[in-house]
């Protein structure tokens, strides 16, 4: 390994058995508080309503998340009798797409929200008691925190699903803040070199995201901020859309049989470009990032700016390196946990923050916004890195590895904190919209 590359430690790992359990818990409860917001704003009628084929009803995530935790922290974790070993095939994933899930004879939104309490009621007794030491399992409270991650994505996913429902607005949350100050550069040198990409110290971090291991990354320059609207609509109104110059072949294809014209949930009115968001009609916010695009989408307007998509090990760099120490931090600002002043996280907000508006949120190179307000498309197909092995389950990452998924990374303003880090990595597939996903461009360093 090149001299001087080195690894943040986890602060986890500084937590005494009991302090494992009190982070444990609180991080529990917090999902478990957004779950229940997300599905008590609206009545029973929405609960077991598919409001798009591509998400299931909102019930029938409640019951999952109850049915996961069920099978790892109450009978593995606990060695405790099943609860509800009936309901098991119901809401297994791969069992059942997502499209056909409505028919199926799911819990019923009283049903399930019994169940899932009983469930964390029996989860906590097992947290009370279970060792943070001796399996791979429980040591430094993995188990829980694997759980915890396991809802608040489920979380982020039915805020996907209210974005897509109908009605009057059900949720609502402060304003995101706007950017203060004078402007940013619009582009960020990230200079060549090698650094640790991945980790092998994070107690809480997922099978895709270890080992750590150094890689090589030429020189490159990124933008400072993601793409905004009102970058995005200069785009369109140059006929981005009605261009195939400007798209790959798949993407062509994809926009003109779906009849593609714009980001999801926007139309265009006499005076300017309008959006839904959570039910709410309003004109697009120029400064936000733009959000609902595809990654086909995302790699046109880079073409059509002259510029590409990050790979992902140009995105990882960009967000976690810093030049002065060698260290890949664990969040582009340092070390220590997301707060409302580095990062658009949490449903704090019901939309992305307008660019630039968290300076303390900056890499060391300059790069802001890496973690939070929308997931960024990378050019990378989702494979695991050398020396990958899968745990707990193959299922969480090895049966998508392949060039059918697009590799997005830094979450959105609907990722919890407890689920994102600068080493964290999405998936999905690249025609996706309806997740809160934006981007950022790149180009190589020019005569190289």
């Amino acid at each position: 390994m090149t001299e001087n590359l080195t690894e943040a430690p986890s602060l986890l790992r500084e937590l005494s058995t009991e302090g494992l359990r009190e982070h444990a818990a609180g991080a529990l409860t917090r999902a478990r508080q957004r779950s229940t917001v997300l599905t008590d704003a609206v009545d029973d009628g929405d609960l077991v309503r598919q409001h798009s084929k591509l998400m299931s009803p909102l019930v029938w995530d409640l019951a999952h998340i109850g049915s996961q935790e069920e099978l790892w922290l109450v009978r593995d974790v606990g060695g405790r009798e099943p609860l509800r070993p009936d309901i098991d095939d119901l809401y297994d994933a791969f069992q059942h797409p997502r499209a056909d899930r409505p028919a199926l004879p799911l819990l019923g939104p009283a049903e399930a929200r019994e169940y899932v309490g009983e469930v964390r009621a029996k989860a906590f007794e097992v947290l009370e008691k279970a060792p943070m030491e001796g399996r791979r399992l429980t040591e430094a409270a993995f188990a829980f925190g694997m759980i915890t991650q396991h809802e608040q994505q489920h979380d982020e996913t039915m805020l996907a699903t209210h974005q897509l429902r109908k009605g009057e607005p059900v949720l609502h949350a402060p304003p995101a803040p706007t950017r203060r100050g004078g402007p940013l550069p619009a582009e960020v040198e990230v200079p060549a070199g090698a650094f640790l990409m991945g980790t092998s110290v994070e107690p809480w971090s997922l099978d895709n995201e270890r080992p750590a291991h150094e890689v090589w990354v030429d020189g490159f320059l990124i933008d400072t901020t993601p793409v905004t609207n009102a970058e995005y609509v200069r785009f369109l109104e140059a006929g981005g859309y009605d261009q195939q110059r400007w798209w790959s072949e798949a993407g062509w294809k994809y926009r003109q049989e779906h009849d593609i014209t714009a980001p999801r949930f926007w139309w265009r009115e006499t005076d300017g470009w309008w959006r839904t968001r959570f039910g709410v009609r309003e004109p697009v916010p120029a400064g936000q990032p733009v959000m609902h695009v595809s990654f086909y989408e995302a790699e046109a307007y880079a073409a059509w700016a002259g510029k590409r998509l990050p790979t992902e090990r140009e995105w990882e760099k960009a967000a976690r390196f810093d030049p002065a120490t060698g260290q890949s931090r664990r969040y582009p600002w340092g070390n220590e946990e997301p707060t409302a002043e580095r990062a658009n996280l949490g449903q704090a907000h019901l939309s992305p923050a307008e660019a630039g508006a968290y300076p303390a949120g900056a890499s060391p190179l300059g790069v802001h916004q890496l973690i939070g307000d929308v997931w960024e498309w990378t050019s990378s197909d989702f494979h695991g890195y050398p020396g990958f092995a899968a745990f707990p389950y193959r299922e969480y990452s090895e049966v998508f590895f392949g060039p059918e998924y697009k590799v997005l990374r830094g979450g959105s303003f609907g990722t919890d904190a407890a689920a994102i880090r600068g080493t964290f990595r999405n998936w999905d597939y690249p025609i996706r919209r309806q997740i809160f996903s934006g981007f950022r461009c790149a180009r190589d360093l020019p005569g190289v």
